[in-house]
């Protein structure tokens, strides 16, 4: 058969919306599942470098990407920036396309860090996931938002300023408020009593959980599933600049 008789025969066959838009021929759905696995989430966990802060309070974000490195069987290696980057390529059989990153400028210039690598690979903020400690939520609890201010973090103050947006997500991990009395920053350098360590590696498993979640299906199933977990549990806490 000639090949222009062929192809004319194929276009009379195919719907015409195939021809122009096939994923509109596959239905929104198909198009839309499609689109999500294309786009790769960033996932942060924000702390300070340096041995003298491992297992302090402010390094929980930094805990959590440590785990589920480990978990996913990958190694943090030099990023675009003063940070360490962990690679998820989403192979088949293997863990879900991500970038872990640890930036290494200390807390309260972690921003500079995510902004570089947000946009060396044009990761939408919709698809930023920072995980980092708060003192005013109580010993292991989890909260997400989609949104919303500093709430008086140091390191999300950072995100916020060098993204120049509000709008990303984020998972706060509670590290309790301690003696009133005490400064926060004695607070949130120090590092966990024996008797509050089994609490913390439940939330750190519970975190993983929710970053798994986050990236397969956005934040708000993460916000439904934790955060009414968390209310659950115990009575609420107060919610801090969001």
């Amino acid at each position: 058969m000639h090949p222009g008789l062929a192809a004319l025969l194929v276009r009379r066959m195919l719907p015409a919306c195939f021809l122009l838009a096939p994923d509109a021929c596959l239905g929104n759905h198909s198009a839309n599942r499609a689109n999500r696995a294309r786009r790769v989430k960033l996932i942060i966990g924000l702390g300070n470098p340096g041995a003298e802060y491992d297992g302090t309070r402010h390094n929980v974000g930094f805990e959590v990407v440590d785990e589920v490195a480990r978990r996913w069987g990958l190694e943090f290696q030099s990023a675009p920036a003063d940070a360490v980057l962990a690679k998820s390529r989403g192979l088949p059989g293997g863990p879900p396309a991500a970038l872990l990153l640890k930036p290494l400028t200390f807390m309260n210039r972690s921003g500079q860090a995510v902004g570089t690598v947000q946009r060396y690979y044009r990761v939408e903020f919709s698809d930023l996931f920072v995980v980092t400690e708060d003192v005013n939520l109580s010993l292991g609890r989890l909260r997400a938002r989609r949104r919303g201010s500093d709430g008086g973090h140091n390191g999300l103050r950072s995100v916020i300023e060098c993204l120049g947006t509000q709008t990303f997500s984020r998972l706060r991990i509670g590290v309790g408020r301690g003696d009133p009395g005490r400064g926060l920053t004695g607070r949130v350098l120090s590092r966990f009593d024996a008797e509050e360590r089994p609490a913390m590696d439940e939330a750190v498993d519970r975190a993983v959980d929710a970053i798994g979640l986050f990236i397969e299906l956005g934040i708000e199933p993460v916000m439904n599933r934790f955060n009414r977990q968390e209310t659950a549990e115990g009575e609420a806490d107060e919610e801090v600049g969001e």
